[in-house]
Formats: C-alpha cells, structure tokens, sequence
C-alpha cells in the first residue's frame, strides 16, 4: 500500500515538471508541431511506478495467504480441541455410570452382610443363654461329684460329667468364634459404607460437572446409613440377663446417659439411648440435630430404624412398639423437645396410645402439659405413612410433605421427620417440606433441633 501511495504522488510531479519544460522552450524556440507520443523517459518512470506497485501487490498477497493459513490451524486445533472434549465427557459419563452400578451393588452387599451380622448376633444370644443353663447343670453335677468323692475315693470320675464338660468347652469356643465372626461382620460393614460415601462423593462431583444428567430416581435417596448397634460402645451388655427397657437400666443403678442393650419381652436385642435428666430415664426415639441424615426413608427403614444413635437416627416403629408394649396395664409419656434457630427451647408432652403393625402404627394423643402451643390433634387417630406406604382410607402426605409421620385426614406444617431446612429456606413449600411446629393459633416455628423421648407413667415428668 506504501508502494502504490507513493507512485501516485511521484506520477503528478513528474508530468508537471515535463510540462513546465515544454512552455518554457515554447516560448524561447519558434513552435514546432506537438508529438503525440509521451516522452521516453516519462514511459520509464511509469513503468517504474507499476513495477513497484506490482512487487507491493504481491507481498500484500503474500502476508494475506499467510493470515489465511493461519486462521485455517488455529481453526483445526480449535477443531481437534472440541473432538477431544467430546471424548472427555463421553468418557466421564461412562464412569459415573459405572459408579451408580458399583454404588448399587455395595448397596445390595451391605444389605447382606447387615442381614448375616442380625442372624449371628441372634444365635450368639441363644448361645449365652444356653451356656448359662449348662454351667448351673455342670456347678450342679461338680458338685454331686465333689461328695461322690469324697465319699468314695476310688470311684473313677461319672462317663456324663465328662461329656458336660467336653460339650461346655465346644460351647465356649463356638461363642468365642461367633464373637469373632460378629466383629469382622461390623468391620465389613463399615468399610462398605465409607466406600459407599466415597462413591456418593464421586457422584456428586460428576453431577456437578454434568448439570443435564437425569438423577437415578424420581425420589431423593440415601444410602442406609451403617446399623448403630456396636458391640464395642454397649455398656450394659451382661450374660446373667439384658434388661427389658431404659427404666430397668436406671433401676440396677446406671444413672448416666448413654447406649445401652435392652431386650423388651419377646423381641430381639437391639440398642437404645437412654437419656437420664432430672432423676428420670427416658428412652430417644427420634433425634435431628443437623441435617446429616436424610430422613426421606422408605416404610421398611421407618419399621426399622435407621441413622446413629450417637447422631440423627429414628429407633423404628416395631422397636418403639415393642418397648411401648413391655407394660401394657401402664400408659407412657411421649414427649418433644424442640429448639429454634434464636436457642429458644419449647416441650409438650402428651400420654398416648400406639398401635401394632397391622394398625399401620396408630398413635393416639392426649396433652398433658408444655410450653409451646399444641401442633398435632389430639382424641384422633394417627396413622403413620411414607411416601413408599400409604395407609388404606386416608390422605396421603408424604408425597408433597417429605418423610414419614403421624397423619390424619389432612395434612398440616408438622413434620418433625420432614427435609432439615437452614433459616436461609424462606419460601413456603420449602417451610412446608421442613422440620416445622405450627400451632393451632397460626404461628409457626422454624425448628433447628428435635427429641422425641418416651417412658412410663410411674416416672415423673421433668421441666
């Protein structure tokens, strides 16, 4: 452009000096007739010009291409570098559904080895109880033994002792194996299930890179959390006899709160918190602190129990139904302790009535006393559902409320078993769905932390 820019300014002079030169010899000389030809040293220049103007198109040329070959490889590495991104994410969604297939089959392997550890446990128990019964017969024939001695020296010792003894020691060491088999159960158990955080982890992390993926289930769900029964944290686990419930704790002189065994007449051992306040025991059966569980369960896992007893758990329908049931002549005490975003601390306390299984749990109320406003109604029938579970002839809430509870005929903003929400969760379907109290009166408490705590009559009730 430099080129052609400085032609067109050399051009003009040239022609204007050769003209200058014509006039001036015109008037010194005599006119002579114009040539109609330019001037050989004007063609010169010209050409001159177009010649430079030639070399300049070409280098303008040359640098163009050279631009154009370089918009053409940065456009084929953006290229490869797409193709390249493609790969990567079908690779990643490839993992995670291979996570979301080893996360099941951890889930299937963890129900199993929790299955087994129950059926152990159970024999283990049977096995004490029997181990007893044969040292009072060996106690018993030791000591017939002793005055058969004594009375005759020489008698060698009864064929049958010996074979007590012998099956005695076989039973010691079965209890000693089956003790052993019980700890590597719960080990197992909870290798799983940090295996299983550590995959939900993973999960996570992928779900966050991958906005669109459709979730597993149309339903939020948590793995099962590990059984809270361990072995190791049991205080009141004895051979001569496991007591019947909390009271029967505090009885034999355990005063202080903590996880204990019980086993309620006809029902299987299982571990309870024993919460000792103001001289008097009270079994938890429903603990929310801070929103680590996830309490969206099905009607299986609110049969049963769920969570940790040392953290957010629910005991579970059949056990509560089964310490409800050890003394049936006496009412129990049902009472809730809530607790505000502000630490304002509210309780009421109702006597109830509960149901078995075939009743779908039905609980019964009737206040006592307390210092917040009554939420749940009282003289009516409440039947327990889940979103899995709905009772025949009644409304179901679950599906719109979260988490399984008492329900009547209609649903109300009291769910202490609802989605742990933080102060920050304004919106009222976000309220409604959350751990809630709303009173008869229309006010409603945001609630930060619940205990749900039950025993009988004959005990006092604490302020």
């Amino acid at each position: 452009m430099f080129t052609i820019k400085l032609l067109l300014f050399i051009v003009p002079l040239v022609i204007s000096s050769r003209i200058d030169q014509d006039n001036s010899s015109f008037d010194s000389l005599s006119p002579e007739p114009k040539s109609r030809f330019a001037m050989l040293d004007d063609v010169k220049i010209l050409a001159n010009g177009l010649l430079q103007l030639g070399h300049g198109l070409k280098d303008f040329v040359h640098k163009t291409k050279g631009q154009i070959n370089d918009i053409f490889q940065k456009l084929n590495i953006f290229d490869q570098s797409f193709y390249d991104l493609s790969l990567q994410t079908s690779e990643i969604k490839e993992e995670e559904k291979e996570l979301r297939r080893t996360t099941y089959k951890l889930q299937v392997k963890n129900e199993e080895v929790k299955n087994m550890s129950l059926e152990l446990n159970s024999k283990l128990e049977s096995l004490l109880e029997e181990k007893i019964l044969l040292q009072q017969k060996v106690k018993y024939l030791e000591e017939q033994l002793t005055n058969l001695i004594q009375n005759q020296p020489e008698t060698p010792e009864h064929p049958e002792v010996t074979s007590l003894k012998t099956f005695v020691e076989k039973q010691d060491n079965s209890i000693k194996d089956l003790l052993q088999t019980v700890e590597e159960q719960y080990k197992q158990l909870n290798q799983q299930h940090s295996q299983i955080k550590e995959i939900e982890n993973q999960l996570r992390r992928t779900s966050i890179q991958e906005p669109t993926e459709i979730s597993l289930s149309s339903k939020p769900r948590a793995p099962r959390t590990t059984p809270f029964l361990q072995l190791n944290e049991i205080r009141n686990v004895k051979r001569d006899g496991i007591p019947a419930d909390c009271t029967t704790i505090y009885n034999r002189g355990e005063h202080t709160s903590g996880m204990y065994a019980i086993r309620p007449s006809n029902s299987q051992v299982f571990h309870v918190y024993c919460d000792v306040i103001s001289g008097s025991p009270w079994t938890l059966i429903q603990h929310r602190i801070d929103g680590s569980q996830n309490f969206n369960e099905t009607w299986e896992n609110y049969k049963y129990g769920f969570g940790r007893l040392d953290g957010e758990f629910w005991l579970g329908l059949e056990k509560i139904y089964s310490i409800y049931s050890i003394v049936k002549q006496s009412n129990y005490v049902l009472r809730i302790e809530l607790e505000d975003w502000k630490d304002n601390k509210h309780y009421i306390e109702y006597s109830f009535y509960l149901g078995n299984h075939e009743t779908n749990y039905t609980l019964h109320l009737v206040e006592i006393t307390g210092n917040v406003p009554n939420a749940i109604p009282e003289n009516k029938d409440l039947v327990f559902s889940t979103w899995d579970h709905e009772a025949k002839g009644h409304f179901n809430c679950p599906e719109g409320y979260s988490g399984g509870w008492w329900w009547h005929d209609e649903c109300g903003e009291n769910n202490l078993n609802g989605k742990y929400n933080k102060p920050r969760a304004k919106s009222k379907p976000e309220r409604r769905r959350g751990l809630s109290w709303k009173s008869q009166n229309g006010r409603l408490y945001s609630i930060k932390s619940t205990k749900m705590l039950i025993h009988p009559t004959d005990s006092e009730s604490f302020e």
